[in-house]
């Protein structure tokens, strides 16, 4: 038999699975009601199984009316959004290609479109004629599209 925290997590993704658009809003007194468990566990639940890292972002909120909502969000949008958030004016040149490397070593990009955005990071590194701040715009540009066509 299972326990008390795989039924939860079980349930859970349960009603995941029955939504289409990847989210979902559960009652905690609902779940505790279905499966016998006390809300307490069910917090627990929330913040071991359903972390951002694993592609969850949970939002929360208890009390009366309370409510959690769950979203499942694809991983590769969690590690571009990732990457956007860590380039700045200090970021150096093999910090992104340490980043193009990673996305071609996870198949998140193809070898060709790696080898077209080594050299796009090269030339911005490289340019005389932009400034850190174009360099910066022009490089979370780059990864803002391939996030949008994944």
């Amino acid at each position: 038999m299972s326990n008390i925290a795989d039924m939860i997590e079980s349930y859970i993704l349960r009603q995941l699975a029955a939504r289409q658009d990847g989210q979902v809003e559960l009652r905690r007194t609902d779940i505790a009601d279905e499966i016998s468990c006390a809300p307490s566990q069910i917090s627990y639940v929330l913040s071991t199984r359903f972390t951002q890292d694993k592609g969850f972002v949970v939002e929360s909120r208890r009390g009366l009316g309370g409510f959690i909502r769950i979203v499942q969000v694809p991983l590769k949008d969690l590690v571009y959004e990732d990457m956007i958030s860590k380039i700045d004016v200090h970021t150096d040149m093999s910090t992104m290609q340490s980043m193009v490397r990673y996305l071609a070593q996870h198949g998140m990009v193809e070898t060709r479109e790696a080898a077209l955005m080594m050299q796009t990071v090269t030339g911005l590194y490289r340019s005389k004629t932009l400034d850190a701040g174009e360099r910066v715009q022009m490089l979370k540009t780059m990864l803002l599209t391939l996030e949008n066509f994944t």
